[in-house]
């Protein structure tokens, strides 16, 4: 679809002697021509990074994008880096808006000769978007069936979707690794926009990929996306990736979401890429409730809660110390300068001076509250394994939000 939108645009510019663009209906530009005349910012940040921020698609929309029929004006806002006008002409199919075709008004005004060629090749541009759209539809629809059955639990099937992926040239052989996106609202559900954020990071992730090495799968409350990988290298270059799906996700849905990206080790045959996804959920999910991790993490950087990650939550809260519970009761009743002490002085090994001043406190008061704490938890900091389970049941409290 792409060549034959480019090939339309240049021969509409070259016949009307001005810049002729393309977009869908968020405005992510398909097509555009050479044009040696004036352009601003926003239509070179549009070619650049082929999206336009999300306020200067609500006020296209707001200029009457939605409901034209005809040939429109979109005047110029230079808060916005557009410093000149645009004359839109909607793409529809059926009634259905498929996307624009935009002129600069810079180029001069828009004659009905003009005018005529542009809507005839609008009707041209609707039957191609259209077209591929069923293709593409038919062609994604058999893709989505074999990656829901790539990561189902049944064996046969595993392997199955895997010969069929690669036979049928969806996806290349050899090792693949998954991404889960996550995004969460504090007290609420999410959001059909939430959604099509998610399903939009996921392609925005898979349009920076070679063909032939991503899948891309929806659920209810995440989005995967699964990567061939044949080089140790890319390790860093995933995780830059998953940063900028995060980032595109965000920037997708209203504000108040919370992304989390979590990314599971590769496997050596695509069969076994299930596993990499059930790393990458459980990755994604230790993210959202141990915010110390970050916003993206490596299955492989967990730690020691990736391992506490793989037991029941009423099991692990069922094994914390009650001296550790005790501490929390005292924390949950407004007295948290303890609970942040003790975590901190084990995270630097019991190194005091490092301690007293990562909490900003005279070491003298740093000897009390660990006296304190002692008292509290009955535990005898100067023994290791005292230490240990104090250090242990912190991280297990992080896990299962007790704190």
């Amino acid at each position: 679809m792409v060549s034959e939108l480019q090939r339309l645009v240049e021969n509409l510019g070259n016949r009307l002697g001005r810049s002729v663009a393309v977009d869908d209906p968020a405005l992510h530009l398909l097509a555009y021509n050479p044009h040696a005349g004036t352009i601003d910012t926003a239509r070179t940040e549009s070619i650049l990074k082929r999206a336009v921020p999300r306020e200067v698609v609500q006020y296209v929309y707001d200029c009457g994008a939605a409901t034209a029929e005809d040939l429109f004006t979109v005047p110029a806002r230079p808060d916005m880096s557009m410093d000149i006008a645009r004359i839109g002409m909607p793409i529809r199919h059926r009634g259905a808006l498929l996307g624009f075709i935009w002129l600069l008004a810079s180029d001069g005004p828009v004659g009905d000769d003009h005018a005529d060629a542009v809507r005839r090749s609008a009707e041209t541009v609707a039957m191609i978007m259209h077209r591929e759209y069923l293709l593409g539809e038919l062609s994604r629809g058999r893709e989505r069936e074999l990656t829901r059955d790539l990561i189902s639990g049944h064996a046969e099937v595993r392997t199955q979707a895997a010969d069929q992926l690669v036979s049928e040239n969806l996806f290349s052989a050899g090792p693949a690794l998954a991404l889960v996106v996550s995004l969460t609202r504090t007290g609420a559900p999410l959001t059909d926009s939430d959604r099509i954020a998610l399903a939009a990071g996921v392609d925005f992730g898979r349009n920076r990929r070679p063909q032939r090495t991503a899948l891309t799968l929806e659920r209810p409350d995440h989005a995967i996306l699964l990567l061939a990988q044949h080089d140790a290298i890319e390790r860093q270059a995933i995780k830059d990736l998953a940063g900028s799906i995060r980032e595109r996700v965000l920037a997708e849905t209203e504000t108040g979401g919370h992304c989390w990206v979590g990314i599971g080790e590769a496997r050596a045959a695509l069969s076994d890429v299930h596993h990499s996804y059930a790393d990458a959920r459980r990755a994604a999910d230790v993210a959202r409730i141990v915010h110390v991790l970050g916003t993206v993490v490596r299955y492989g950087e967990l730690g020691v809660y990736g391992m506490l990650a793989e037991l029941p939550a009423d099991r692990l809260a069922d094994s914390l110390h009650p001296g550790l519970r005790a501490l929390f009761e005292r924390h949950s009743a407004g007295d948290d300068a303890l609970v942040e002490t003790i975590e901190t002085f084990l995270d630097n090994a019991g190194h005091v001076k490092k301690t007293s001043d990562r909490l900003r406190i005279h070491r003298t008061s740093l000897y009390y509250r660990l006296r304190r704490i002692e008292e509290i938890t009955g535990l005898d900091l100067s023994l290791g394994n005292d230490r240990l389970t104090l250090h242990l049941g912190l991280k297990m409290a992080r896990l299962i939000e007790i704190r």
